[in-house]
């Protein structure tokens, strides 16, 4: 990869700012003053660059968790709405950062970020079969086995979508977790109101083998640890670049 868009990419700055600091003779990649911003780096010699002095951790790709608060949509531009983007640092706001599947203005929870455009594909898509799994809570339908049934079969909405079948763990007569593997617009809300109930709380928990992390207030991000990066890849049949 280029050495500008490969330290623009792990959070050095824009690719403009990548390249002065590169012109000026501060980065380094194996002991060499490297001053060409187009110079490409071997993925072997990644480890050993240098800004002004100091080791560079780089990545090709960049990986986050957001818990989105309310109130905030699933995009990075709005003119009518808060976005995703004001919980994005500045330092990150050139590195190509996409959120992974859209939640509804009113979900909150897990919220994958990432610049890798095949992961993001597949986690989103069907076809890999990738767990999202809710807790939520309705209004107006008392929650049974009935409903655990329907969801396992295959449940047919209102419109006439049938959707895949979904695994519903009951913890309250109005309250619990539900598993799917689509990502259709509304969906869980519209299961459930295909069941006779109205959502009135919804949270993202889990997708595919990464959990919520609690300690992470509404708003705030944090990076995937390796284990969850390399769980991530290897649940879409990838191997980490």
């Amino acid at each position: 990869m280029r050495l500008d868009r490969l330290l623009a990419n792990s959070g050095y700055g824009s690719r403009t700012a990548v390249k002065d600091i590169i012109r000026k003779g501060k980065v380094t990649v194996a002991g060499l003053v490297v001053t060409d911003g187009g110079y490409q780096v071997e993925d072997f010699l990644q480890n050993t660059i240098t800004i002004e002095d100091s080791s560079a951790k780089v990545r090709k790709y960049l990986h986050f968790l957001l818990n989105k608060p309310s109130g905030v949509i699933t995009a990075l531009e709005d003119s009518r709405h808060r976005t995703i983007a004001e919980f994005i640092p500045s330092t990150l706001a050139t590195v190509g950062l996409f959120p992974v599947g859209r939640l509804d203005i009113d979900t909150t929870g897990l919220l994958l970020l990432t610049n890798d455009g095949t992961l993001c594909h597949r986690l989103a898509s069907p076809k890999w079969h990738v767990d999202k799994t809710y807790y939520f809570e309705i209004s107006g339908k008392y929650l049974d086995d009935i409903d655990t049934q329907k969801l396992q079969q295959g449940l047919i909405l209102t419109d006439g979508l049938v959707c895949k079948p979904a695994i519903l763990e009951i913890q309250t007569p109005y309250s619990g977790m539900i598993t799917i593997q689509e990502g259709k617009y509304h969906q869980v809300k519209r299961m459930m109101k295909a069941l006779g109930g109205t959502i009135t709380v919804l949270e993202r928990r889990v997708m595919g083998p990464v959990v919520l992390d609690t300690s992470l207030a509404p708003g705030e991000l944090r990076e995937l640890s390796q284990d969850e990066i390399t769980m991530l890849y290897e649940a879409v049949g990838m191997v980490i670049e």
